[in-house]
């Protein structure tokens, strides 16, 4: 049995409201280095957010691979339950709106927050599929 590799996705895909799920990849052998397959990407973007960053209610839109490179960003779901993702750590945010819905501040999305005295600096990634 080949390895996996496990990836936190932010995501809204069974429900108005947003979670997360663990995304699996599965890991083929290359003569002892396990690699995934290619996947397509479509851009990346640099990210520097400064302590006491806080942003409300939102979504992500098209799923975004975000590696967090310096600094701890929460990200904050409506059942009051959170994640907070550290330097080195990596997850997908895909909580999209279905076409034709309109953002309702108090029903969708997630918040996201720099935590500590650290900015935040992180790799955005914008992903043709998950």
């Amino acid at each position: 049995m080949m390895p996996n590799v496990s990836i936190p996705m932010l995501c809204n895909m069974e429900t108005i409201e947003s979670y997360f799920i663990e995304q699996q990849y599965c890991l083929d052998d290359y003569n002892g280095l396990f690699i995934s397959s290619r996947q397509s990407a479509l851009n990346f973007r640099h990210r520097m957010s400064k302590p006491g960053y806080f942003s409300d209610w939102h979504v992500a839109g098209d799923a975004t691979l975000i590696l967090i490179r310096s600094g701890i960003l929460r990200i904050g779901l409506r059942d009051n339950s959170y994640r907070d993702f550290a330097a080195g750590d990596v997850f997908i945010a895909q909580d999209k709106l279905p076409a034709n819905t309109h953002f309702n501040h108090n029903i969708h999305g997630h918040t996201a927050q720099v935590i500590g005295d650290q900015q935040v600096i992180a790799l955005h990634l914008k992903l043709s599929s998950v």
